[in-house]
């Protein structure tokens, strides 16, 4: 058994305490157990603390810890190579890493401020609260989430801050925890150790916190999703709070600088600065189509004839795919013509292309002529696309299937 000396003072950094056990864990490192600890171990939604334990031979570093709740024990995780002088029996001095455990107490107690705010403003219970790197997350017994509810939420939650109520630890028998107002109630039994925030909320719960919610620092809320069990609200308190508010700032300005206006203004300068780029890419859009008519056009009228059929060749330097297939269609809707159009622009690309009723299958021949050269493509009858790793083998599917329209219609397994 393993004294928790968090759970009375969430404020303890440093402490010393003797080694009780010492054991290989399944992925190769090393857990240490203690009799008595101020690390706290991932449970709760609250991730582990991370700090040292300083003994005579060194400083070994703790990446992780455990509550083992069989025999409930703590156990350190530690490196194997560092691992090696301790044994049962020795006294170690513990120092947790206090601006990990500081932001853990923010986050956390924020989420108790926050949970309670939504139960008094809405009653709407948290199912679940998750502590990440970067962020935390609430999941809300919820259908939806509006805008307002979530600016009074955060209010509510802010108010509590400022008015840096006391936050203390009690501990209370079930049904006592139940005449004190108790926010719901765990499903176990014997003693409970409760958050008391003075006057707002009453929550059992083992993680550590701060004294009093000014140390929360300010609680914002960042984002609302719906997810399988209700509705999920993203927030952070405290310093990182701050510290996104202080990115969310300069990516702003750097933001307003490029358009030359006001932070404030950028939603209505991004809006006017989409529909103006939308409203260029349908008139370049037309303008290619313009193009590629006039160009195709040209390509028929200087084209050879196969039987009754113009046979259309072409590879552009500085038109990307969709291009050449623009020239494609427009050359097979302007003339009984058989188009092979390719493209050295960005990855190597060949489009065939044929007219209605011309007994050719160009899904059959270009795929054939591309697996050839270990290229991939493929299309209907009537269009093909595919492409080549280089230049060499683009020219190399350009003769193939030259050949075959030279030859056409004596290939009857392309029609």
């Amino acid at each position: 058994m393993s004294q928790r000396l968090y759970y009375h003072d969430s404020f303890l950094y440093s402490f010393d305490a003797a080694v009780t056990e010492v054991a290989g864990l399944d992925d190769g490192r090393v857990g240490v157990v203690l009799d008595g600890t101020a690390f706290y171990p991932t449970s709760g939604g609250q991730p582990f603390d991370t700090g040292t334990l300083r003994v005579d031979g060194g400083e070994l570093r703790v990446i992780d810890v455990i509550d083992r709740e069989e025999n409930d024990t703590i156990v350190h995780v530690i490196e194997a190579a560092d691992a090696q002088a301790l044994r049962p029996g020795m006294q170690v001095h513990g120092e947790v890493d206090a601006q990990r455990r500081r932001d853990h107490m923010q986050q956390h107690s924020g989420q108790h401020v926050l949970s309670a705010a939504f139960v008094r403003l809405f009653e709407m219970p948290t199912v679940s609260f998750h502590l990440g790197e970067e962020s935390c997350t609430i999941d809300l017994t919820a259908s939806e989430l509006s805008e307002q509810q979530v600016e009074s939420a955060e209010a509510l939650a802010n108010d509590v801050v400022t008015e840096d109520r006391p936050v203390e630890i009690r501990y209370a028998s079930p049904q006592e925890a139940q005449r004190m107002g108790l926010r719901k109630l765990p499903p176990r039994s014997g003693t409970i150790r409760l958050i008391d925030i003075r006057d707002f909320d009453l929550t059992a719960c083992g993680g550590t916190h701060v004294r009093t919610t000014g140390q929360i620092g300010p609680i914002l809320l960042r984002k609302v999703e719906k997810v399988r069990q209700g509705v999920r609200v993203e927030f952070i308190c405290g310093a990182r709070a701050v510290r996104a508010s202080r990115r969310d700032y300069e990516t702003l300005t750097q933001a307003a600088q490029v358009f030359s206006t006001h932070i404030h203004e950028l939603p209505s300068q991004a809006r006017k600065s989409a529909d103006e780029l939308k409203n260029a890419s349908k008139m370049q859009q037309r303008l290619l189509e313009q193009l590629a008519e006039y160009e195709a056009r040209d390509l028929v009228a200087n084209a050879p004839e196969v039987g009754v059929v113009r046979i259309v060749e072409r590879v552009f330097g500085d038109r990307d795919a969709s291009y050449a297939k623009l020239v494609a269609q427009e050359v097979v809707s302007s003339a009984r013509a058989v188009a092979l159009v390719g493209t050295t622009a960005g990855q190597p690309t060949i489009v065939l292309a044929a007219s209605p009723g011309i007994e050719i299958n160009c899904g059959a021949l270009l795929k054939q002529a591309l697996a050839e050269v270990g290229g991939r493509g493929g299309g209907s009858r009537e269009m093909a696309q595919g492409g080549v790793a280089d230049r060499a083998k683009l020219g190399v599917v350009m003769r193939r299937i030259h050949d075959v329209l030279q030859a056409w219609p004596n290939q009857p397994q392309f029609r």
